[in-house]
């Protein structure tokens, strides 16, 4: 087990390694600039020698600890670690610009004390001469990037453009930001110089898909808790209520069809019903209920001054008798029981 842990831990530091090796490879030098006379100026105001540095990379990436130097006796591999360290200038720690974005840049002011600030390097370097400026990394072994700057007139800066470099004229000098802008540059042309190799480019599309598999399976995954919370709820729980109310609404729909397929063969009309009526209707006829009326209205005996008029109208009326063939008619005077 502890053989196992030691080698995993091997390989964990082998492989940090390696990624902060790669980080490191995608900071380069961009733009020197070694006779300062109208370019930029420190925060005192002075006007020193400069050197830009560029992230390639689309990650931050921090410089701190790494090393700067024009000195070529570094080339030598026989050279010790302590003795390199002496010929070249660190970059020190504790100031944030050191911690350089995605594709930006900053400006390290050279032959300047380094009392005055963190951009602020000893590294020699001359005005008017070939100087050769080497770039390593935080163990001082391994040569991250290089460049030897030829002697620039006043205001020159010696500057990358691809893998290749160029001298640009003092008004074209581009200390922060990128060299060789062009204002017509479309966004194609623009990335296509950025991104060459189509890396960049590569690792976005790769992100947006694995966010969108994420994304789907974060939904999948909640879906599928909720329906087996609803699944333990049903079984812990039976809704006997709900199982009723289907069966009773079964029932009824089942019922309800036979009533429509039973209306479909009768014309919408009812036999039972139908057969009764009939049974009424020969009932009635048999009894001569619709024929058999009395004729006479029963009028309750109620005292008024009225009464003496109606005793004499009975003298000019006759009874009408009614039969069985004519329809009954009410007598113009009226018996009174």
């Amino acid at each position: 087990m502890n053989r196992f842990r030691l080698l995993l831990s091997g390989i964990l530091l082998a492989s940090a390694s390696m990624v902060m090796a790669q980080g490191a490879k995608n900071i380069r030098l961009n733009e020197v600039l070694t006779n300062n006379t109208a370019s930029i100026e420190d925060e005192f105001g002075q006007r020193e020698a400069w050197i830009e540095f560029e992230n390639t990379s689309f990650s931050t990436y921090n410089i701190r600890g790494m090393y700067l130097t024009t000195d070529r006796s570094v080339l030598d591999p026989k050279m010790s670690v302590p003795e390199r360290i002496k010929r070249m200038s660190v970059i020190p720690n504790g100031e944030p610009r050191t911690q350089i974005a995605a594709r930006q840049h900053v400006v390290f002011f050279c032959n300047s004390n380094p009392a005055q600030g963190k951009l602020h390097l000893s590294l020699p370097i001359p005005l008017s001469e070939p100087v050769w400026i080497g770039f390593y990394n935080g163990n001082a072994v391994e040569l991250i990037d290089s460049v030897t700057v030829p002697a620039l007139a006043a205001d020159q800066s010696y500057a990358r453009h691809g893998n290749s470099w160029s001298i640009k004229s003092a008004e074209n000098v581009t200390p922060g930001i990128e060299n060789f802008i062009k204002t017509d540059e479309t966004k194609d042309a623009k990335l296509k110089r950025e991104d060459p190799h189509g890396f960049g480019i590569t690792l976005l599309a790769m992100g947006i898909v694995f966010f969108c598999l994420a994304v789907l399976f974060l939904f999948f995954w909640i879906f599928g808790v909720i329906m087996r919370h609803f699944d333990e709820a049903k079984q812990v729980q039976p809704i006997k209520v709900v199982t009723k109310t289907v069966e009773v609404t079964h029932d009824i729909a089942h019922a309800t069809g036979n009533i429509l397929q039973d209306g479909l063969k009768t014309k919408g009309i009812d036999k039972e019903v139908y057969i009764a009526v009939i049974s009424m209707a020969l009932k009635q006829y048999q009894d001569d209920v619709h024929d058999v009326e009395s004729g006479i209205i029963t009028i309750k005996s109620h005292q008024t001054g009225w009464s003496e008029e109606g005793n004499q109208m009975t003298h000019f009326s006759k009874p009408v008798i009614p039969t069985r063939h004519n329809a009954p008619q009410i007598p113009t005077t009226p018996e009174i029981r």
